[in-house]
């Protein structure tokens, strides 16, 4: 890698957009080159986060204030999923909904985010509680460890125009967000897959319809990012054989969806770990004109340009991995090499925020304890994280 002296240049926007010194953005990226193996261009070399400090630091050697206050600090439920979902009969590891309320309550969690109401079947309540009957012993679980539902990865509607099945059923889940006393209920995926800009067009139509029905329920509804809606839309150029655009202006899709909903009623939820996945994926793009440019994603400005579109978060960690295709691979939260302190400095507003711990790859076959024992570690580096 080509070091500079000034803040020009790739170095320095990249450096600029992750928020870590000169010196620390050279030596992260100095490893990174150390070990790749297949790296993809990005600049003079791939972009990363920065490095992880001692384990317990949190990423950060900050004082004072909390940067996460200890009432927003959350988890999503897909990260012991195992755990909700295994026998009580068999083991005597927490099981079920209400045995993983009160573990979690124990680490010091106030916050959950739930990611369908399913679990075993000889847990208490039996495994469907998608109901409204189910809804109010959740909520009693809940109220009884000091825990507050914040959202759930749910039911979108494939139709659109809405058939009436499917707002028959969404009105059901908006039921079920109110009595467990959400403020927010969402999905687990984007909007759309597609690239195409008239696509994104009418996902928007879709979800200001829905944001609408949502709001007049009082819940604010939301959608949930992965890499791909952080990549580049395309919306001009020559078109191809269907005639779909095949260049772009270099607006980003989740951009775009921004853009054209309502902010009174369609919110965001951002995947931080996928968000620099994308930045790594997604950095140069063709113009309209045809030549190849470069726009560096920086999640922490997108998130700042539109403040209160983003009220929820998932704080999923990272360590370098050149040859997995996403520039990372996933890891306990505050274990690996994303700068949560400079993030979460740099968008503020945290008494607005509810950041959620997640980890997809938590379950362990092997070690049956290992998602409730990571859940504590995520726990604990959240709230290590000072000003």
């Amino acid at each position: 890698m080509t070091a500079y002296n000034d803040e020009s240049g790739t170095d320095g926007a990249l450096r600029r957009s992750l928020g870590v010194s000169r010196r620390r953005f050279l030596s992260t990226c100095t490893a990174a080159a150390a070990t790749a193996i297949a790296a993809p261009a990005f600049g003079a070399s791939p972009a990363f986060a920065q490095p992880a400090p001692h384990k317990g630091d949190g990423h950060g050697n900050g004082h004072g204030q909390d940067l996460v206050p200890a009432a927003k600090r959350g988890i999503i439920l897909y990260t012991v999923r195992d755990a909700t979902g295994r026998d009580p009969l068999s083991t005597d590891l927490p099981s079920g909904f209400r045995e993983v309320f009160r573990e979690l309550a124990r680490y010091g969690y106030k916050q959950v985010e739930f990611a369908g109401y399913g679990q075993h079947a000889n847990a208490p309540g039996g495994s469907n509680l998608e109901t409204v009957e189910g809804a109010k012993l959740l909520r009693s679980w809940l109220d009884e460890y000091g825990l507050r539902a914040q959202g759930n990865h749910g039911f979108i509607p494939s139709s659109w125009p809405l058939n009436q099945s499917d707002l028959d059923q969404f009105k059901r889940t908006l039921e079920i967000a109110n009595i467990l006393g959400m403020d927010h209920m969402g999905t687990g995926g984007d909007p759309t897959g597609s690239a195409y800009r008239a696509d994104w067009d009418v996902a928007a139509d879709k979800w200001n319809a829905l944001g609408q029905i949502a709001h007049r329920a009082g819940i604010k509804l939301y959608t949930h990012n992965h890499d791909a809606a952080y990549g580049f839309l395309l919306d001009g150029g020559p078109l191809d054989a269907q005639g779909r655009p095949t260049r772009s202006s270099g607006i980003r899709k989740l951009e775009y969806f921004l853009k054209v909903t309502d902010p009174k009623t369609v919110w965001l939820e951002m995947d931080i770990f996928w968000a620099h996945v994308a930045q790594y994926k997604f950095h140069t793009y063709t113009a309209h004109d045809g030549s190849q440019r470069e726009n560096i994603f920086d999640p922490a400005a997108l998130v700042r340009s539109h403040n209160k579109r983003y009220p929820l978060f998932h704080a999923k960690d990272g360590v370098v991995n050149t040859t997995s295709g996403n520039g990372y691979d996933m890891v306990p939260f505050g274990t690996g090499v994303i700068d949560y302190r400079t993030f979460f400095r740099r968008v503020g507003q945290a008494n607005y925020r509810n950041p959620m711990v997640e980890q997809d790859n938590a379950p362990s076959s092997t070690d049956l304890a290992q998602s409730l024992k990571h859940a504590r570690i995520g726990y604990d580096n959240l709230a290590a994280l000072r000003k």
